[in-house]
């Protein structure tokens, strides 16, 4: 378990649009992906989790959100997918470190999932469906996969506030909006969720919110530093650069304005997640 495989025993199929992920996967990427547990990220979730449940976690990135649902429902076998070998690089070593048997890595796309209809008892989607190109379609497949549950959180760019006001993060947050709208993706996606799930088919929907919260120094030295490196080095920054949105003069800008943030005595972040549980 928790080597890497195809799904079915065969490749996955090409999806009809390959998707061009926003974040990339950049070390100062995966340091704030590899913080996200299921007890900070997937809270929501944990109430309808059981022992000996079969889960597909839909877009695991660095593994570390699966791994605490794999020892949740353990002994029920968890498969954790992304849609090219290389993101799933550290959520191998991540399985292998915490030694556990009961989770299947497979490349995967999700919109055309290669398992047949009511396959898990539960399906996860953790900060997905806003960087696809047919969330609808994603959870429609999503729902045909599952006999049990789809649950998805996402965060909602625009409801991101601060203090105090660094004019330079209103760019980075307009610069971030347009490139990743320019990947074919939704950084609002939080807000969206219950309309793209009521548009999937679901009847029974519950959903609601939650947000991560950077106020203490060590928090808000974390928080910038990463977006600091995150805005000069890694594949958003190209990616604005190469769209014409932005010069590296201008990522070196908002990088300084981020730090800016951080060295503030009384900084505050918040992010805003949507979160939906589905059935039906």
């Amino acid at each position: 378990m928790g080597r890497l495989s195809r799904i079915s025993g065969r490749a996955a199929r090409v999806p009809s649009v390959q998707p061009i992920y926003t974040h990339g996967h950049h070390e100062a990427v995966l340091r704030s992906h590899r913080t996200r547990t299921a007890v900070n990220s997937a809270a929501y979730l944990l109430p309808q989790l059981g022992s000996g449940m079969s889960l597909l976690d839909v877009g695991c990135g660095p593994g570390t959100i699966t791994a605490d649902l794999a020892e949740l429902v353990a002994p029920g076998l968890v498969t954790a997918v992304e849609p090219v070998a290389e993101a799933l690089v550290v959520a191998e070593s991540v399985v292998a470190e915490r030694q556990l048997t009961n989770v299947r890595l497979a490349i995967a796309d999700v919109h055309t999932l290669e398992y047949a209809d009511d396959t898990f008892d539960v399906v996860h989607a953790h900060q997905v469906l806003q960087h696809v190109h047919d969330p609808v379609r994603a959870l429609r497949e999503m729902r045909r996969v599952s006999r049990g549950v789809v649950a998805a959180r996402d965060a909602d760019y625009t409801a991101m506030t601060w203090f105090p006001r660094v004019p330079a993060l209103d760019e980075w947050l307009s610069l971030y909006h347009r490139t990743s709208r320019r990947n074919g993706g939704e950084p609002d996606a939080g807000r969206r969720l219950l309309s793209w799930a009521r548009e999937a088919g679901f009847i029974d929907i519950v959903s609601t919110a939650s947000v991560w919260c950077y106020a203490t120094p060590a928090e808000r030295e974390w928080w910038s530093e990463m977006w600091a490196d995150r805005i000069l080095s890694s594949a958003i920054a190209d990616q604005a650069v190469d769209y014409g949105f932005a010069t590296r003069e201008d990522l070196a800008r908002i990088s300084a304005a981020w730090r800016e943030w951080g060295a503030a005595p009384d900084g505050w972040f918040a992010v805003l997640h949507g979160e939906i549980l589905c059935r039906g």
